[in-house]
């Protein structure tokens, strides 16, 4: 397998649209990597340069060290998983697995033996002589997996493979495609929406916006540590909830809401990190499971809220409710004695508050 290299590269299309901007990005040999973010976000386009299907406007790519800017696709080195599964309807789950490696000559017992082993991995075997209409979504998207397998490539390229499958199938092939990579020790870059996918399947996570790497770290320090605003209301479901204010000093330093809804002293640590933001803007971020119906601790924070509306999930509950005429979501364990349009207490963990630069979004307690 080999390492991948992205150097300062960029893609722009006629009319000067510029969907990828300048992005470094270094995908480790073995390593799973996913690009996540938004629709038009920029991270198929990347995989496509990557692929060779896209012909980048400035900047390198590498491929095991080598440059392969003006490397054709299938000289690359590279197998490609697409979300539409791109299956030849006319030929067996055989043919369909075999059909790359017939087109670069192999010797028959080597195809042979290639497909055969990749259809015990991915227990196709009793499927090997049908066709793709006979087959399930899940199944065809094996046999896709299949025929990238054969090829035994440095690097498999992944472009939304489980959008089309129902939610049941999506959660068994997140599972069979982690369980892949352990047994092949494959390098992967996966494009995907969806931050589940992101947070369940990758060893590290590139966040992308408006064709710019806002951050590029593992699930959990992506969760913990988001570089700024859009990464923290990206990561986590439900979302992080999210208040503007400001910083005041007035016989104790404090964070008091736009509309006074939430005010309180900031702590010893807090005070510190943000001492230069005196006066001045900020938005403060918690995430649902930091708000709960009962204080943990002398640096819980209060407030008075209305609930307006309840979802039962089984053994949790999102609350929703407004707070500074914001709309918030808490995540709590379930309980039968509430109900929309009542008054309860809430309480925010206060060593679990993000603080974030107004102006460029920044996560304020990330500087050094």
């Amino acid at each position: 397998m080999a390492e991948v290299k992205l150097i300062n590269v960029s893609k722009i299309y006629e009319g000067k649209n510029e969907a990828v901007k300048d992005i470094n990005i270094t995908v480790k040999d073995k390593e799973f990597l996913v690009l996540v973010g938004p629709s038009g976000c920029g991270k198929s386009t990347t995989l496509r340069m990557v692929a060779g299907l896209e012909e980048i406007s400035s900047g390198e790519i590498y491929i095991d060290n080598k440059l392969v800017n003006n490397i054709s696709p299938k000289d690359r080195d590279i197998a490609m998983v697409f979300q539409n599964y791109a299956l030849y309807p006319h030929m067996t789950v055989f043919d369909n697995m075999s059909f790359g490696l017939r087109l670069r000559k192999f010797e028959k017992a080597d195809i042979k033996k290639r497909v055969t082993e990749a259809a015990k991995i991915l227990e196709l075997e009793s499927l090997l002589n049908r066709k793709p209409k006979a087959l399930s979504g899940g199944q065809r998207q094996r046999v896709a997996l299949g025929r990238a397998i054969v090829r035994n490539p440095k690097v498999f390229l992944f472009d939304e493979p489980l959008s089309n499958l129902d939610a049941k199938l999506r959660v068994q092939m997140r599972t069979e495609i982690s369980k892949l990579h352990q047994r092949l020790g494959a390098t992967i870059i996966y494009v995907t929406h969806d931050q589940t996918e992101a947070m369940t399947m990758g060893d590290r996570i590139v966040i992308m916006k408006d064709g710019i790497v806002n951050q590029i770290e593992t699930p959990l320090n992506l969760y913990n540590s988001p570089s700024n605003v859009f990464v923290a209301g990206f990561i986590g479901s439900p979302a992080m909830n999210f208040i503007d204010g400001r910083i005041v000093n007035n016989t104790d330093i404090y964070f008091k809401s736009n509309k006074g809804d939430l005010d309180f002293v900031l702590s010893k640590g807090q005070k510190e990190k943000l001492k230069d933001y005196i006066g001045k803007e900020i938005t403060i971020g918690v995430r649902p499971e930091n708000i709960l119906l009962e204080s943990v601790d002398s640096n819980s924070i209060s407030a008075e809220v209305v609930l307006e509306v309840i979802e039962p999930m089984g053994n949790e509950i999102f609350l929703y409710f407004e707070l500074d005429e914001t709309s918030f979501t808490s995540r709590v364990k379930a309980q039968e004695n509430l109900m929309p349009g009542k008054k309860v207490q809430i309480y925010l963990e206060g060593d679990k508050i993000y603080f974030f630069d107004k102006e460029n979004e920044a996560n304020i307690c990330m500087k050094n």
